[in-house]
């Protein structure tokens, strides 16, 4: 078998699972317990606070547990949302943005709020003027990921945090789930206020994100109840993904600088076949630097992605579509579209999402499948 989908989810590290099966064997107390089980139990959230805060560069202080990336986004866009409505109702995001959070601000505009969605260029990029220019008196909220997860595109997202320093009363939110263990990022030094993790994207348990907040930042709390996470999160910590989050967070950064020069490497290579095949159409910026290592995308013009997808998998290669939580849209890739790529190619699309574990030689076979995949439904482009 052949994972190209870890744009999806990754298989955790082998340390994590143990980690995870060992605190949930020994340490089951509830962290906001008196006793000695639930004293442990919380001096083990401590210390993966600590890891994960020294890890991204942050203060722990100001990190939130959250269920996963979803959780974390709709916590940071809704709860700016409402926390500062007072100062005014508009709020800026991308049309390329993960379901998660296109979805909370389309939420938003119906309870009320004006939602301007910043358009990109053919290779996915958002433009700093169009962002300067979309700036009012009451925008409160400006959301943009850092790394689409559909086709890789990177947004000069400290450039962005530069322009809005100068607006005091502007919150700026970075869904960073793509790029967190993947390539750099710095929400203190670069200005970010809010960010977005998810650990199942980097070898982690599925089910557990972290959110960090700025100092100063207030949220409007989207679960009320006991008070957890600062008053910001009410909910018993799943303190067993916790800590597999932070083992594998901590892993994932220490390996970051080794892990990206052999994922550009992997990704050459693999651009460097697609471009030579004249039925596949590569998505994207030609200049590496614009583009996530680990993510490739491309187009079999002509031809409906859902079949390229199950003629590989008979072959032992898992690739996906796009995003996993709209791979069973009919439509045409949001993204794709927002990016002019015609619906005869949106409809064609192809992910190809890597893994450092993975080889120069698993490249070589699933360019070999690809290139007979190719030449075996090439008959049947409409």
């Amino acid at each position: 078998m052949y994972y190209f989908d870890h744009s999806a989810t990754t298989p955790p590290f082998n340390e994590v699972t143990d980690t995870v099966v060992e605190v949930m064997k020994n340490y089951y107390g509830n962290p906001s317990s008196l006793h000695q089980l639930g004293i442990d139990a919380e001096q083990l959230l401590k210390r993966a606070r600590n890891v994960i805060s020294e890890s991204l560069g942050v203060n722990g202080e100001q990190l939130i547990f959250t269920s996963g990336g979803t959780e974390s986004n709709n916590m940071a866009i809704k709860g700016v949302a409402l926390q500062y409505q007072n100062r005014g109702k508009h709020l800026i995001t991308t049309e390329i943005e993960h379901a998660s959070v296109y979805e909370s601000f389309k939420q938003l505009e119906k309870a009320g709020y004006h939602v301007t969605y910043l358009p990109v260029d053919q290779t996915g990029q958002v433009s700093i003027e169009d962002l300067e220019h979309a700036l009012t008196d009451e925008t409160i909220l400006v959301s943009i990921m850092h790394v689409n997860n559909e086709v890789g595109r990177i947004q000069p997202i400290k450039k962005m945090a530069s322009l809005l320093k100068k607006r005091k009363r502007i919150i700026f939110h970075v869904d960073a789930i793509q790029s967190v263990g993947k390539i750099p990022i710095h929400p203190e030094d670069w200005g970010i206020d809010l960010m977005s993790v998810s650990a199942h994207k980097l070898n982690g348990p599925k089910g557990v994100g972290v959110l960090y907040y700025r100092d100063g930042i207030k949220l409007y709390p989207l679960l009320t109840g006991g008070g957890q996470e600062a008053g910001y999160r009410s909910g018993t910590e799943n303190v067993p993904l916790i800590v597999g989050m932070a083992k594998a967070i901590r892993i994932s950064m220490d390996k970051q600088t080794i892990n990206l020069e052999h994922l550009y490497r992997l990704r050459k290579k693999l651009t460097d076949f697609i471009i030579q095949i004249p039925e596949l159409h590569l998505n994207g910026s030609t200049n590496p630097e614009h583009m996530a290592p680990h993510i490739v995308h491309f187009s079999f013009t002509g031809m409906k992605s859902e079949v390229i997808v199950h003629a590989l998998e008979k072959k032992g290669i898992y690739v996906s579509t796009r995003s996993a939580c709209a791979s069973g849209e009919s439509k045409a890739s949001r993204v794709l579209s927002a990016m002019g790529v015609s619906e005869h190619n949106a409809n064609s699309g192809i992910r190809i999402s890597m893994s450092a574990q993975q080889t120069t030689q698993d490249i070589n076979i699933l360019c070999k499948q690809l290139k007979q995949v190719v030449h075996d439904y090439k008959g049947f482009i409409k």
